[in-house]
């Protein structure tokens, strides 16, 4: 099986009918959907699943699934990751990334000091962050750093064949 990428996950059960609100990660939120086929499900444990309905709803999305015809069969999918094959996401132009391409990379300083290594992002409105683990060693005894990723700012390169972010960063900060 290839690499699974979460571009989603299923909420709430709306309706009598087998809906489900499901809430994208994809930066349009309706191209989840032209993500296809789904695997559904939660710590590693994937099946198949055929949408057979979505739709807007307010400000939200919903779906309904192939054989899924009413509420109490929907709430068992409540909760649960969506996530495609990794291929089926389309590439992306120079200097745009993945996040889950940037998890696990080493992040460096200028100047050659070991930040640590990204365990995570988040979106703040303003611009992306980077969460990293800090090394276990760190000589400011931080255990964990939050770094703007503002490209040519603070991040200087992104090497994703040698696994390593370059950054223009104070290590006591």
């Amino acid at each position: 099986m290839s690499e699974l990428v979460v571009v989603g996950k299923l909420g709430a059960a709306y309706g009598i009918r087998g809906w489900l609100k499901i809430h994208s990660f994809t930066g349009d939120p309706e191209q989840v959907f032209s993500y296809q086929p789904w695997q559904i499900g939660k710590d590693g444990n994937w099946r198949d699943i055929a949408v057979a309905q979505w739709r807007r709803h307010n400000e939200g999305l919903i779906v309904r699934f192939a054989g899924v015809e009413d509420r109490t069969s929907a709430e068992t999918y409540v909760g649960l990751d969506v996530a495609v094959a990794a291929e089926l996401l389309p590439p992306l132009p120079e200097g745009e990334y993945y996040w889950r391409d940037l998890i696990g990379m080493q992040v460096v300083t200028e100047s050659g000091f070991a930040l640590g290594v990204v365990n995570g992002l988040m979106e703040t409105g303003s611009n992306d962050v980077l969460a990293l683990t800090a090394p276990a060693n760190d000589p400011f005894g931080k255990r964990e750093r939050l770094i703007p990723f503002l490209l040519d700012q603070v991040i200087k390169q992104v090497d994703l064949a040698h696994k390593t972010i370059t950054v223009d960063w104070d290590p006591d900060f």
